[in-house]
């Protein structure tokens, strides 16, 4: 039994990318262009400009003429290579074996999966149609070769599917471009007044040799599937996933229970094995009745340590609602860390950060509480007060600055100093009192001023003169006066933090 491939031929790759993501250009003639020697040469054009007669390898300047209005917009090299493995990679889920053919297409080697869906005809309408209702104009074409399946998803008329053995026929009323031959080959097959394969596949092969070279041979070999022709096989990453199908449908908590940890045995055994941890974890449950249920968890750190994992998703069982039962869990990790095995090793022998069961706690907390309730922050390197610290990427991230204490800094600092009523006995002075929240607070002692000049280099603004002072209650504020005293004019106060 010959081995079956297929060959998918995207008409308008990146133009029609272009189309999804800005919907506005469907009916608009525009096209990719690239500067050469001093031109701009077209390397795709849209449905809307090609049926004016512009195609690809024109001068920009000469479809202008023919289109009024032609949008030419800049290509980027790389951009069809990206969109070709990205779609590769949606194609998995047909074939495991898929190559990427540049500059437009793909090959899948179909052999033995046809049947899954129904043969080869049904497997070919249904990735077509798929590709097409995502907005991609595809054609495609399965025959025993890589050569005969490209020919014909470009060139062929009739069925784009070729029976085994029929390649040859099929190849016949082709013209020698679909041979993928260069473009010097073609050339001179045309003035020769061979314009279809089928008009010298039949000359003795040293003939052939002889006016076209080897490489004519070699693609109507290909073609003919005398010759393997290897494919550079799209290489997914693998993802961390596992499943776990379920005899009868699970409709209790505990049942829900014994899942998860089952998947998580699996799935931490693999991490392990990779020295990664998880650091998102996504748990879907699917109904009898086709609803799913889903439920994530996140981690501080890198982690593959089942207990630990197990109840971040215990406190989501109470969630998931299996109605009339459960019949397949699938657990994902999307997100996943290099893990320290010496940290694991050392499960609460060390304290701080490092303490690994401080990392956990904050994960169960943030999974009862919310995820993004907690913050770790870092000194950062400005005066101004709002800018001297920001939030930590990850738990374990090390500070590029030391933290300032040679002036007291408030406990609890507000995203934005809110606006106080002051009284002073003396201007320029310390308050003697302050309205907060409509609730008036009498200071008993006041320390400062602290001057805090803007930063010129990022901003223009006032400077602030910073109080730390302490009402009747014992309670100490951070406030400050905005701008510098004038005589006859009132200044700004504000309340800027709380000090423990």
């Amino acid at each position: 039994m010959p081995k079956r491939y297929m060959s998918i031929w995207f008409r308008h790759l990146t133009t029609d990318w272009l189309t999804l993501k800005q919907p506005e250009l469907k009916d608009v003639p525009f096209v990719f262009a690239i500067k050469d020697h001093g031109r701009m040469l077209i390397t795709a054009t849209n449905r809307a400009a090609e049926v004016h007669g512009v195609k690809a390898g024109m001068v920009a300047a000469d479809a202008k003429a023919i289109i009024v209005g032609l949008q030419v917009i800049d290509e980027q090299p790389d951009r069809a290579a990206k969109l070709l493995h990205a779609l590769g990679e949606w194609c998995i889920r047909y074939t495991p074996t898929i190559a990427i053919d540049l500059p437009d297409g793909l090959i899948l080697d179909v052999s033995g999966c046809t049947h899954l869906w129904g043969g080869e005809r049904e497997y070919l309408k249904t990735i077509v149609l798929k590709l097409r209702s995502k907005g991609y104009d595809a054609r495609a074409a399965m025959a025993d070769s890589i050569g005969a399946a490209w020919a014909i998803a470009r060139f062929g008329r009739l069925s784009p599917i070729i029976e085994s053995y029929g390649q040859a026929t099929a190849l016949l009323p082709l013209p020698p471009v679909a041979l993928r031959l260069e473009p010097v080959i073609t050339e001179r097959l045309q003035k020769l007044g061979l314009r279809t394969i089928g008009s010298f596949i039949r000359m003795p092969r040293s003939v052939l040799r002889r006016r076209f070279g080897e490489h004519l041979l070699l693609r109507l070999n290909q073609a003919l599937g005398n010759e393997n022709e290897p494919m550079q096989l799209l290489q997914p990453v693998e993802p961390y996933q596992e499943r776990l199908p379920c005899m009868e449908p699970i409709n209790t908590a505990t049942g829900i229970e014994i899942a998860i940890r089952r998947l998580l045995e699996s799935i931490c055994k693999r991490l392990q094995q990779d020295g990664k941890g998880l650091r998102t974890g996504v748990l879907r449950c699917y109904r009898v009745d086709g609803k799913v249920e889903q439920v994530q968890i996140g981690t501080n750190r890198a982690s593959h340590h089942v207990e630990h994992l197990f109840k971040l998703f215990e406190l989501k069982i109470a969630t998931i609602e299996p109605a009339l039962g459960i019949e397949l869990f699938v657990l994902d990790a999307p997100k996943v860390d290099d893990a320290d095995p010496v940290q694991e090793r050392l499960w609460g022998e060390v304290g701080g950060l490092d303490d690994t069961g401080v990392a956990e706690l904050l994960d169960r907390i943030a999974g009862k509480i919310n995820t993004n309730v907690i913050h770790r922050y870092l000194p950062d390197e400005h005066y101004w007060p709002e800018r001297s610290v920001r939030k930590a990427a990850t738990i374990l991230e090390k500070p590029t600055t030391a933290w300032r204490i040679s002036r007291p800094r408030p406990t609890q600092l507000l995203a934005r100093p809110q606006p106080v009523h002051v009284t002073s006995l003396v201007p320029d002075y310390p308050p003697m009192l302050f309205i907060y929240q409509d609730k008036v607070h009498n200071i008993k002692k006041a320390d400062g001023p602290e001057r805090i000049e803007r930063e010129w280099w990022l901003e223009n603004g006032e400077r602030r003169d910073y109080y730390h002072v302490e009402d009747m209650d014992g309670k100490r504020y951070w406030i400050f006066r905005l701008g510098a005293y004038v005589a006859g004019e009132t200044n700004q106060w504000f309340i800027h933090g709380f000090f423990a």
